[in-house]
């Protein structure tokens, strides 16, 4: 049982494949994106940050950035 039929005039092989492929893009399902990784749950965020060094360091410490 065939599911392509050429009705009229003499299709060549590779114009059947051609129009085969073209049909089958068309109906393939889109590709996901893949999904939104979520940074809150990482513990890297709960890290101290480096401590300023050099002059006026004590004082640079204690001011938010």
């Amino acid at each position: 049982m065939t599911h392509l039929k050429i009705v009229h005039g003499e299709a060549t092989q590779e114009e059947v494949v051609a129009l085969v492929v073209a049909l089958a893009a068309r109906t393939a399902p889109a590709a996901k994106a893949p999904p939104k990784r979520e940074n809150w749950r990482n513990p890297a965020h709960r890290m101290r940050k480096y401590l300023p060094t050099g002059h006026g360091a004590w004082r640079s410490s204690g001011l938010p950035r």
